[in-house]
């Protein structure tokens, strides 16, 4: 049997335990989650020229090098988000009209199947969250403001898939989405799409809570496809 010498039995003793680490993401993740917010959250769309990302001066406004900057812009331009012109710098993506088309199409897909799963196996609780989320509007009125209702409208959509409870689809929907916000929030106060879209929202919910999976999965891919139809034939300004 091995003997352990005395001094190293007390050096044992004594060693320092430290906790794990809460935050275990580099400067680059931080980063990259704090430049995909500010993108997301922009209205491109509303703006005549390109919006421009300066490298140095987001280093700065970050507090770090521009090392994890870098890395992080890269990770964005995997996913679309910024692209790279050499000698020019680095720019928001702003998709054409025929990209949108076919990333509304591919959600429409994507969201009447959770609401097909929805209607088969999510909880009546769960599906009364989703009636609690218009209650600032009352007989098809808009009663808060547009901005508001974007958000409520944005809200709407995610929860559909998170609703599904199908973690693959969730996540073939979860980058989709973030492109579609920006383009979602610009259209939304276009021609008459608000009241249209509570009324199309309230049918869906009924559907929903009454179970009728064809009427609920039918409601929700026309609605999403309502809005590849609109942005077929007005959103020029994607050309």
């Amino acid at each position: 049997m091995t003997t352990i010498p005395p001094r190293a039995r007390s050096e044992a003793a004594a060693r320092v335990v430290v906790a794990p680490l809460e935050d275990t993401s580099t400067f680059a993740d931080r980063a990259y989650a704090a430049l995909k917010d500010v993108i997301v959250s922009l209205n491109v769309y509303e703006q005549p020229d390109e919006v421009r990302l300066d490298e140095r001066q987001l280093a700065q406004d970050l507090g770090i090098s521009r090392t994890p900057v870098r890395e992080a812009m890269a990770q964005l331009e995997r996913e679309g988000f910024v692209r790279s012109v050499p000698r020019r710098g680095i720019y928001v993506v702003r998709k054409t009209k025929r990209e949108v088309i076919e990333m509304i199409t591919a959600w429409a897909a994507l969201e009447s199947m959770a609401a097909r799963l929805i209607t088969r196996n999510a909880g009546d609780q769960e599906i009364a969250t989703l009636r609690a989320m218009f209650t600032t509007f009352e007989n098809g009125q808009l009663h808060a403001k547009l901005d508001e209702y974007s958000e409520v409208n944005i809200e709407f959509h995610q929860t559909i898939i998170r609703m599904s409870q199908n973690r693959v689809l969730i996540d073939l929907a979860a980058n989709l989405f973030l492109h579609m916000r920006m383009i979602r929030r610009k259209t939304i106060g276009e021609q008459d799409r608000v009241d249209r879209s509570i009324r199309d929202h309230m049918n869906i919910i009924e559907a929903l809570e009454a179970r009728d999976t064809e009427r609920a999965e039918d409601l929700v891919r026309n609605h999403a496809l309502g809005l590849a139809d609109h942005v077929a034939r007005y959103a020029d300004y994607l050309d």
